[in-house]
């Protein structure tokens, strides 16, 4: 799946560019005009990183920032914020709330989007790389082709993102919702019971024979990919 960026923007025109350019690249992207949605936005699907605007309606950019840096879930997600304040003392005043990146407006979009790979690089290098590996099983994002024990899988593009998305966290548990939120996405309607569909079918395409079932259920909390597997 791929990586996931919030812009906090209360400008629209400015909001549509960046998701635009944003998706262009790849990113998946949420869009929210105040520190209440935002702060709302992140407590149902932590992104990958955060483009956040100082000048926001209500709770600003900088007080939003804060305490995202002050909860023991979200201290490390990367932030960019994005300002109408030149001065260096409010470059010194943002960097020092826990922003990892600062922008004045108006700014260069090819800038910005090259700041946010150098960051998601730093940040969560498994995001942009080409393959990902867990134990046997190797996804190539660029050609789009999974391979396990050197046995090519064909796999239901659901089931691609599916896999790639547990792959990027192996171990980690996921309940359905949070998968149906990565995978499906919010703005579509899926029961939870299709997750179980899914992950079924993503079981059956991927293991063979002998070959350990790499997908591990959790009784009442979700699905991962098992670390042991990882680990193997």
């Amino acid at each position: 799946m791929n990586a996931k960026v919030l812009v906090v923007e209360d400008e629209e025109p400015l909001a549509l560019l960046l998701r635009y350019n944003l998706e262009s690249e790849g990113f998946a992207v949420d869009v929210v005009q105040n520190g209440e949605e935002a702060q709302l936005a992140v407590e149902e699907g932590q992104p990958d990183l955060i483009v956040l605007d100082w000048m926001l309606p209500g709770i600003s950019g900088l007080e939003v920032c804060r305490q995202l840096r002050s909860g023991r879930g979200t201290r490390n997600i990367p932030i960019i914020m994005l300002t109408a304040r030149g001065e260096e003392t409010d470059r010194v005043r943002g960097l020092a709330t826990g922003a990892d990146d600062y922008m004045v407006k108006p700014f260069s979009v090819p800038e910005l989007m090259a700041r946010i790979k150098a960051i998601m690089r730093r940040a969560s290098p498994e995001r942009l790389a080409d393959k990902l590996s867990v134990a046997e099983i190797v996804l190539d994002r660029s050609a789009h082709r999974v391979v396990r024990n050197g046995r090519e899988v064909r796999l239901g593009p659901t089931e691609y993102r599916l896999l790639e998305f547990l792959m990027q966290s192996p171990g980690r548990v996921f309940s359905r919702a949070q998968l149906l939120d990565s995978v499906w996405g919010r703005d579509i309607y899926v029961d939870e019971r299709t997750v179980d569909v899914h992950v079924g079918r993503l079981r059956k395409a991927i293991t063979r024979g002998r070959e350990q079932d790499p997908i591990r259920t959790v009784r009442g909390a979700g699905y991962s990919i098992d670390d042991a597997l990882a680990m193997a």
